[in-house]
């Protein structure tokens, strides 16, 4: 390139592009890194940094530039990239410069330069669209020129509009017809430009019985046009698609421009597909856009231009009013619009335009012909061999859903199993969507959202394979992904409704129905003191749901939990991710309900544990003293001088009888230690209440993970592990599911709270003396809490 712009004439234009490529260069070399000038600075609070001194040099300038568009190097690294801008990328942005180098020329230069590069690319552009005789209007917002084709319209049609202005839409008003699948907000934006209320626009609906359901319906427009003429009303412009801006199918434009020439209704259209009237082969239905009255293209992405500006052509034999609509301009700047496209079409040439333009067709064939291939994957646009666009979206044929053949018979249970299936399907779909997106960065995917089919992915070539890169690898890597993810969505579509069916069993329990969590769903647990009417803030929900979770993830199962607000609320729930294999739904449900009470019954015993300790060591208090009275009666005063006591007790022996006490935390009452005495065996009096557990719970295989089902054909070798596995467990606990008691002999109790954390570490009953208290002969008191209970 060096050598060839020595050959230019003009020193300041080969200096430059020399310029404007080392500024490329620059920018799109992330790693390099200039040093910081560290010259004098005048210090000025008016005066910003980068102003002060004598200036910046040229890459200290370009790398400020590339630190605001990468970031610092202190900063994460960005998800986005720049797009991949190739030679002919240079050219578009070389054209920037140069339309302001040439508006520096004189008038008469200026503007046979402007005439002639206008004049090529409006002819090269209807040579290669087969749009003959048109005019082409190049505009940066790909809605500016729909929006001049209508002033356009409105000045053809309203001879006085020039002179009258509104009154003449007044008393004749315009109508604009739309169709249901055109882009959003293109209604809103072409009445905001053109001062028009919004009664001027007539939504012209879909197919619904029979046909595509993203196709203008004709019957139906043609009797709006007819009830809007006898309500005195003017039909001006129709804008079909060639391409929706959803799923990309194309209208009867044929059809459609029959029906405008009896109603003498300007036919804009607008749509991906155009691209392919590039090709050899063109279908029948976009080669009749040809006929149109307009057309909107956008080049720059179909052949990855950036910068480049759209461009509607249209026909119209009068100057003058397409030069009041804004279609024409008599200043240079405005023709230099397409200077940026002239050089990059030129440079491409036909070969290459077209060549772009297959590459991304038959990269959406090759994706569909895969798609066919891939069970429940359903491919939703119809005209499969002439869209560019492909949408696809996960489906799968359950049990009494609408796709199921018994419900046929049976009309009245197809909407509420659709309406099922659909919002069961469509966080799935938003899943599999982010997950491609995520593994095949260069296919370009975008999840959306259908007002029918509920949520897809569209694949768009036209739009992104030029400007990302996309080759037919790419689209080989991004089936065989598609394919790697469909065990996890099957999977967790059928547990689905297991589960929502299982937790609503189960007592305790609350299913959340939260459509945007693409797992096998969301489920919250009600404790005693829950305001099931409430959403306000729950710290104890709050508190129970963080310990539940932290108890399902050191399971170590295959299953994800997650914890968050409920939608719409601040109650917390948890929330189970997606399963890749079949998963007993009534051991976890049942684990989620078993852990949560004990969670919730443990808190609530420990929250009365000092207090149930307080009242026990004030009663203990009070029997011991009488405890004490009664044994000053039984023994007499004399046995408690210490040398005549010592000498009667040698004598005459007393035979009291030990009438200790013990205190059960569980129970919260005072017993007495006879039977601990007498039979040499402690207990705790009463029985506490049984630890909650599992009805359905069994013993997993070795190596088997929680929430797993057992295969069938193992069954015997399950039953027998499961044997030897309880013979192990005895074997290592021989004392079976007795308790032992853990007594403290502190009458005084002033320690018992402190041992409380003792009696937590789930060991054997133990028995603990405190012989500064207890005296030769004395009553005790003593504490018996069961370890192994709920705590």
């Amino acid at each position: 390139m060096d050598a060839s712009l020595e050959k230019i004439a003009d020193p300041t234009l080969a200096e430059m592009g020399k310029n404007l490529k080392e500024a490329m260069k620059m920018l799109e070399d992330t790693q390099r890194r200039t040093e910081e000038e560290n010259g004098k600075k005048l210090v000025s609070g008016d005066i910003p940094g980068p102003l002060q001194g004598s200036g910046q040099d040229m890459v200290s300038i370009l790398q400020l530039v590339q630190n605001l568009m990468h970031g610092d190097e202190d900063e994460e690294p960005q998800s986005t990239r720049i797009q991949n801008i190739g030679e002919q990328g240079h050219i578009a942005l070389l054209g920037h410069s140069l339309g302001a180098y040439i508006s520096t020329l004189d008038k008469e230069k200026l503007r046979k330069l402007t005439t002639r590069i206008l004049s090529d690319t409006t002819l090269w552009l209807c040579r290669i669209f087969r749009y003959e005789n048109g005019c082409a209007y190049f505009h940066d917002e790909e809605r500016e020129g729909l929006a001049k084709i209508c002033r356009l319209a409105i000045h053809s049609r309203y001879e006085d509009f020039v002179v009258n202005g509104f009154n003449v839409l007044y008393n004749k008003k315009p109508v604009i017809y739309l169709s249901a699948a055109a882009r959003p907000g293109l209604g809103q934006y072409l009445c905001n430009q053109l001062g028009l209320p919004f009664p001027c626009l007539c939504r012209v609906p879909c197919n619904t019985m029979f046909g595509s359901q993203h196709q203008m319906d004709i019957a139906f427009l043609e009797k709006l046009i007819k009830g809007d003429i006898e309500e005195g009303k003017l039909p001006l412009l129709l804008v079909a698609n060639a391409g929706t801006a959803a799923v990309g199918h194309t209208d009867k434009i044929g059809r459609l421009k029959e029906l405008c020439e009896k109603y003498d209704i300007w036919l804009h259209v607008e749509g991906v597909n155009l691209a392919t009237l590039a090709l050899g082969y063109v279908s029948s239905s976009v080669l009749a856009a040809t006929k149109c009255d307009s057309m909107t293209l956008t080049p720059g992405p179909w052949l990855g231009l950036p910068a480049v500006p759209a461009v509607t052509l249209y026909k119209h034999d009068d100057p003058a009013l397409t030069l009041i609509a804004g279609l024409t301009s008599n200043k240079p700047a405005d023709k230099l619009r397409a200077l940026p496209l002239w050089l990059a079409l030129q440079y491409l040439g036909l070969d290459g335009i077209v060549e772009r333009i297959k590459h991304a067709c038959l990269l959406s064939q090759r994706l569909q012909e895969s798609l066919k291939k891939v069970n429940h994957i359903k491919i939703l646009v119809e005209d499969e061999l002439s869209s560019p666009v492909v949408v696809f979206r996960f489906f799968q044929e359950l049990p009494g859903s609408a796709s199921d053949p018994s419900l046929k018979a049976v009309p009245s249970m197809a909407p509420p199993a659709v309406s099922q299936e659909r919002n069961s399907c469509d966080a799935l779909n938003r899943w599999l969507g982010e997950q491609l997106k995520q593994l095949v960065p260069a296919g370009g995917l975008t999840v959306m959202d259908l007002e029918v089919e509920g949520m897809c992915v569209r694949f768009s070539p036209l739009m992104t394979a030029a400007v990302l890169g996309t080759r037919g690898e790419d689209v080989d890597k991004l089936v065989a992904c598609i394919e790697s993810k469909l065990p996890v969505l099957t999977c967790t579509l059928q547990l689905r409704e297991e589960f929502k069916q299982e937790v609503t069993a189960t007592a305790g329990l609350l299913y959340v129905d939260d459509p945007n969590w693409p797992g096998i769903g969301v489920v919250r647990y009600e404790h005693a003191t829950d305001n099931k009417n409430s959403l306000k803030l729950d710290p104890e929900g709050e508190k129970i749901h963080a310990g539940l979770l932290k108890k399902l993830n050191e399971l170590e199962s295959d299953l994800t939990f997650k914890m968050g607000p409920e939608y719409k609320s601040m109650k917390s729930c948890i929330y189970i991710g997606m399963a890749s294999d079949e998963v007993d739904i009534s051991e976890l449900v049942e684990t989620i309900a078993v852990t949560a009470r004990e969670i919730e019954e443990n808190s609530r015993l420990l929250e009365n544990m000092t207090e149930v300790v307080r009242k026990g060591i004030q009663e203990a208090q009070v029997q011991l003293q009488k405890a004490n009275e009664e044994r000053l009666l039984e023994e007499g005063v004399l046995r408690q001088i210490p040398v005549v006591g010592s000498v009667l007790n040698w004598f005459s022996p007393v035979q009291a009888s030990q009438k200790g006490r013990t205190f059960n935390l569980t129970a919260g009452s005072l017993e007495s230690t006879e039977h601990t005495y007498v039979y040499k065996v402690q207990g705790s009096g009463v029985t506490p209440p049984p630890t909650p557990s599992g009805a359905r719970t069994k013993l997993r295989l070795p190596g088997q993970k929680p929430f797993k089902k057992s295969l069938r054909g193992s069954d015997a070798m399950s039953e027998t592990s499961s044997v030897s596995h309880t013979e192990d467990l005895e074997k290592e606990h021989p004392g079976g599911p007795e308790q032992d008691a853990l007594e403290v002999n502190d009458p005084k109790a002033s320690q018992e709270v402190k041992q409380i954390g003792a009696l937590q570490n789930g060991a054997q009953h133990q028995e603990v003396e405190n012989p500064q208290i207890r005296k030769p002969g004395s009553r005790d008191l003593r504490f018996i809490y069961p370890v192994n209970s709920h705590l």
